[in-house]
């Protein structure tokens, strides 16, 4: 895999050969005028203003944006317009039109304010209006040195004000939610918010309300909007609908605002913008790869806002992306090697301070001794970049001889491996956010796109908006999300998966079977498979059956932002980097000769559940850990008693976890923010970011390089450059690559009375370790419920609002009931939110038998957490 600095482009050798150029397609019409006496041709339907960016030509606007839907509120961009009339002739249109909402059209002569004092005047006026009631605090307003009306009222406004009278105000700020804080004096009325919350999240929580010289934007109120019926998904605490504002990318609001009406509560009043140094990045939360800016001052990252990227995430990032960074700034990081001592009877004393080469010392002596007692197993985690996973893929290789490597910290199995070996690795951008925007049909498996995939899930509401793609989704339950998609439900019970998918057909029995064949068939059709599918016995499987079948292409979408940079690295007990498989003699010569090593352990290795299962037993000698959260595995107390009986543990990491409290020698390392790297986003699109700040901390590969070397290995990747050299000079695997899974469909378990399926899956915003330190944040996270179809809630004896005990031998979890259409004697829990840690609780995964029983005391009425 090439690195380049293009984060839209994967430059260089590809894995895989290049797809066919599209084939060519019509011209588009197009239409020739002129703007301020430049001629210029542009496709039909172009606004002018849009034609007037292209020729370089500056036009004032506040409620325009390139990706809404013109609005013409602000009347700022007013212009002169000349245009053929019925006779033919070129007429002066009787007033100054909004460039913003105008489309040009054959012979139009438009005239900006720079060749016309009309068009001059006019906006001149407006911005005169706009100022009449704007209070005067920029001097302490968060927009202050970055606002597009301090600009604009210099270069198109008057020198002095002759507003004398008093101007309105209002109560401020009023808090939206806990992270967004609204400045009515200050809204402009440019309706960008309410826009956004329209047309891109499609949550609808802040709205126009009343008329005239007291109109203004606020949170949605039925008293004022006179709306009738059920409130809408979304409305704030503070109105009169009571349902909490819960919306993933509220944060985009504040960052569009041309002024500083919407401000960020983590934010506010915490620093000027040219006090600011700005670097770009891409957010560490998901596999999306959203392009961020990273503003930070003296070391400390004071916010981050969206980067521009047309081909991934446009202009948007979800609140985690934006909100979610003190954790890499936490109070208990880590800056210091830990050793801790052995005590005279052998158990383990406290961890104690110690310089690098102790800890070096230590850790490779460990090392060694376990490599005579079993060996060790290697366990990155799904948060590690792309320099940083080949870094461990190369040191389990090459410094300890073994396969026992795997970065899947959550639910996985062998047929899943199979399927990332043969169908994910090396096959980089094969399927494309651009693939799935232009899609005619969008399956859904194992994924639900709002909250396992942020971007990917406004990617795809803007072409269902548009009218060119329609969204299936195999799941439990018809979600919000999903209901935002005007996406149809395809009803599975979990660990059904494989049974309905090799039921779609195009002679299917079932009306919505037959009609998804069909349009699956269709060109261009895709279908998305999450990381849960791995808990389906046959799932993975039977999506490329479905593939084959229909001609859909088939593409992986984890959650983790380092998932997909793993496979290419090898960080899999079966694959190697570059999507070579352990078991081919080939492979394993040609990595063998790269890496300047007579010869690779030729077994497949363990998974991770298998490396720590052997661990606990005696298997193996020790472990090393890069980041894991033993919460995040399938059995995390299996995770904590392998840790406690293993004879070694080496733990690589940002922050003390419960790893540190169990591990024989801790090595510090960077955050991303402290380190430049790559993320590679499900598309397999390497997305390179710069060093934010200035750090001593070291990334994973350079403290994997110094321990190798310590074990008397040159692993040679002592700086990112090193990295990169390698892995463009490897390449992809060209080889026969791993057998596609063919494992038949699970049978699904019979259900005994007072029992359920267990159905789950993280929420956007939940308990995760990476959203820690930011109260604002968490403050917007959805309430986490317990979903039951009406005859299970009625089998059990709850209805809404009731507590409902939802148990295993090892735990039980009580949440409120939510009454949903979704198959009967299944039970829907979020994964990890406060009060429902399914995995640590549980110690069960989706698909899994728990039991059903009433809870202590009803509550009051639940409402829709999705909400």
């Amino acid at each position: 895999m090439t690195i380049t600095s293009d984060r839209s482009q994967a430059a260089g050798t590809p894995l895989v050969p290049a797809a066919p150029a599209p084939v060519p397609t019509e011209p588009a019409a197009t239409v020739t005028f002129s703007i301020d006496g430049v001629e210029t041709t542009v496709p039909k339907g172009t606004l002018v203003i849009r034609a007037a960016e292209q020729l370089g030509i500056a036009i004032p606007r506040f409620c325009d944006h390139p990706l809404l839907a013109p609005a013409g509120a602000c009347r700022q961009c007013l212009v002169e317009v000349w245009a053929p009339g019925r006779d033919g002739n070129v007429a002066k249109m009787p007033k100054p039109q909004a460039s913003c909402t105008l489309e040009a059209t054959p012979g139009m002569e438009v005239k900006t304010q720079h060749t016309s004092a009309e068009a001059d005047k006019a906006q001149h006026g407006v911005m005169e209006l706009l100022l009449i009631n704007h209070p005067l605090d920029c001097p302490v307003c968060d927009k202050g040195g970055e606002c597009p009306l301090q600009n604009q009222a210099m270069s198109n406004g008057r020198a002095t004000s002759r507003f004398v009278d008093i101007k309105r105000t209002f109560p401020k700020p009023i808090a939206i939610s806990t992270q967004i804080l609204l400045d009515r004096e200050r809204c402009i009325l440019c309706q960008r918010c309410t826009r956004f919350s329209e047309e891109i999240a499609g949550d609808v929580w802040i709205d126009l309300q009343k008329r005239g010289a007291q109109q203004q934007i606020g949170t949605f109120d039925v008293e004022v909007l006179g709306f009738a019926g059920e409130v809408p998904v979304g409305a704030s605490t503070v109105d009169t609908s009571g349902r909490p504002f819960a919306s993933y990318f509220s944060g985009n609001t504040v960052q569009i605002c041309p002024v500083g009406a919407l401000t960020s509560a983590a934010y506010r009043f915490r620093a000027r913008p040219f006090d600011l140094v700005s670097t770009p990045g891409v957010s560490e939360h998901d596999s999306q790869g959203s392009a961020i800016r990273v503003d930070h001052r003296r070391g400390v990252v004071m916010r981050r806002l969206a980067g521009e990227d047309p081909a991934v995430n446009q202009e948007w990032i979800t609140d985690k992306d934006r909100f979610g960074f003190r954790w890499q700034s936490s109070p208990d990081r880590l800056t210091t090697p830990l050793v801790r001592d052995r005590l005279a009877d052998g158990s383990r004393g406290e961890l104690r301070p110690a310089s690098w080469f102790e800890a070096y010392g230590a850790a490779a002596a460990g090392l060694r001794t376990a490599l005579e007692d079993g060996g060790v197993g290697v366990l990155p985690g799904g948060r590690v970049t792309l320099e940083d996973a080949y870094a461990y893929a190369k040191f389990a290789r090459v410094a300890l001889g073994t396969n026992d490597v795997d970065h899947r910290a959550r639910p996985h199995s062998d047929e899943e491996a199979a399927f990332l070996g043969h169908h994910v690795a090396g096959r980089t951008l094969d399927v494309t956010f651009a693939d799935v925007a232009a899609a005619p049909t969008v399956l859904l498996v194992g994924l639900e796109a709002e909250e396992e995939g942020g971007i990917l899930f406004l990617r795809l509401r803007e072409s269902v908006l548009k009218g060119t793609t329609t969204v299936y989704s195999v799941a439990a339950l018809d979600s919000r999300g999903l209901q935002r998609l005007s996406g149809t439900l395809v009803p599975a019970a979990p660990g059904t998966e494989a049974e309905v998918l090799d039921g779609v057909v195009g002679d299917a029995d079932e009306d919505v079977l037959s009609s998804l064949a069909q349009a699956l068939a269709t060109p261009g059709a895709v279908v998305l498979v999450g990381e849960r599918a791995a808990s389906s016995t046959g799932a993975l499987s039977a999506v490329l059956r479905l593939g084959a079948r229909t001609g859909a292409r088939v593409a992986w979408v984890p959650r983790r932002a380092g998932e997909r940079g793993a496979v290419e690295a090898g960080t899999l007990p079966t694959l190697l980097p570059g999507g070579r498989p352990v078991a081919d003699a080939g492979a394993r010569v040609d990595l063998a000769a790269a890496w300047g090593v007579e010869a690779l352990p030729t077994a497949p290795g363990r998974s991770a559940s298998q490396i720590v299962a052997a661990a606990r037993d005696g298997g193996l000698g020790a472990l090393v850990v890069g980041g894991v959260d033993p919460a995040d595995l399938p059995d995390p107390a299996l995770v904590r008693d392998a840790l406690d009986k293993v004879g070694f543990v080496l733990s690589l990491e940002v922050r003390p976890s419960e790893v540190t409290e169990r591990a024989d020698v801790v090595l510090p390392v960077a955050p991303p923010v402290e380190k430049p790297g790559t993320f590679v986003t499900w598309e397999g699109r390497p997305r390179p970011f710069p060093q934010a700040l200035v750090s001593h901390a070291l990334p994973d590969h350079r403290v994997l390089h110094g321990l190798a070397a310590e074990l008397g290995v040159d692993l040679g990747l002592d700086s990112v450059a090193d990295v990169h050299a390698e892995l463009d000079q490897m390449g992809g695997w060209d080889g026969a690559r791993v057998d596609a899974p063919d494992v038949a469909p699970g049978e699904p378990p019979a259900v005994p009375a007072g029992h359920a399926v267990l159905a789950t899956w993280h929420h956007l915003l939940d308990s995760g370790r990476l959203q820690e330190g930011e109260p604002h944040l968490a403050g917007t996270a959805k309430r986490p419920v317990a979903r039951v179809s009406a005859a299970t809630a009625a089998s059990v004896g709850v209805a809404d609002g009731d507590l409902l005990a939802v148990g295993t031998d090892a735990g039980t979890i009580t949440l409120p009931v939510l009454v949903t259409d979704m198959p009967d004697f299944v039970v829907w829990l979020p994964t990890n939110s406060p009060g429902s840690a399914v995995r640590d609780t549980l110690h069960a995964v989706g698909g899994a038998l728990v039991r059903l029983t009433p809870g202590a005391a009803p509550l009051a009425p639940a409402h829709d957490e999705e909400a």
